[in-house]
């Protein structure tokens, strides 16, 4: 199953992102937790080891390996590059957890990263259409990571919103653009919901449908994220209501 997660910033994405992974983990399902937001940090959101999370470079700025597999600093590359190996090998492991950061889409106007895009697109790719394991991916509210080629890996992608007007509307315009990348799969989490008017006011924005579902704010929650470490993986601050959203998502992509 591969999952990929969207939406404004601090809504809790990455707080989903990181429970979801856990869920998955402890179900004995090997796990590829993929971070794909430059402002965030899912591994720190997991609780890994700080000290290790510092030493992983992002796929996109490991200039020498992009430079070998892409061919080099001319200006013709190869657009696919061969990295079935490194997301094993640039991984961060623990259990049946892998952790692998992508780093920012590097964007025009400031040098030529042709070659480093495509070296990220390829890493995505592998991961998205040749693994069999969970892939769950947080990114950013723009799924700038996601082209047309990588999206027909994603079963489904779930823009995280909260109870307000315009985390609404940023969910809104989030799933308009994964339509258009052909993403047949788009559904809204409602997250931090505190009273029934709020509860009443996602129902009003969104069809059934739409909806995985609405989790209610809890405390554990935001004191395990103020924590100095995070101790999801041992069971601290779990989100309330994450195996229901687990056994919906594994009910809607194997019945495809």
């Amino acid at each position: 199953m591969k999952i990929a997660i969207s939406g404004k910033g601090g809504v809790g994405k990455t707080t989903l992102a990181a429970n979801l992974v856990r869920a998955f983990a402890n179900r004995g399902l090997n796990v590829y937790a993929v971070d794909a937001d430059p402002d965030v940090s899912l591994g720190a959101t997991l609780g890994l080891p700080a000290g290790e999370l510092a030493m992983l470079r992002p796929v996109i700025e490991m200039k020498e390996l992009v430079d070998e597999r892409t061919g080099g600093g001319g200006a013709f590359f190869t657009l696919n590059p061969k990295v079935d190996d490194i997301i094993d090998h640039y991984s961060l492991r623990q259990g049946n957890i892998r952790f692998l950061r992508m780093g920012a889409v590097k964007q025009g106007g400031t040098a030529c990263y042709c070659k480093e895009n495509s070296f990220l697109y390829a890493v995505l790719n592998s991961l998205l259409l040749d693994k069999d394991d969970v892939v769950v991916m947080d990114m950013s509210a723009g799924i700038e990571h996601l082209t047309r080629g990588t999206s027909r890996g994603v079963d489904v992608l779930i823009v995280v919103t909260e109870p307000t007007r315009v985390s609404v509307q940023t969910a809104g315009v989030v799933k308009k653009l994964a339509e258009e990348l052909g993403i047949r799969r788009v559904r809204v989490l409602a997250n931090k919901v505190r009273t029934e008017k709020e509860r009443q006011f996602i129902m009003s924005q969104f069809k059934a449908e739409e909806l995985l579902g609405i989790i209610s704010f809890d405390e554990d929650v935001l004191e395990n994220a103020l924590a100095e470490e995070s101790g999801l993986l041992s069971g601290a601050g779990v989100m309330p209501g994450i195996e229901d959203i687990v056994e919906k998502l594994l009910r809607e992509v194997t019945r495809r």
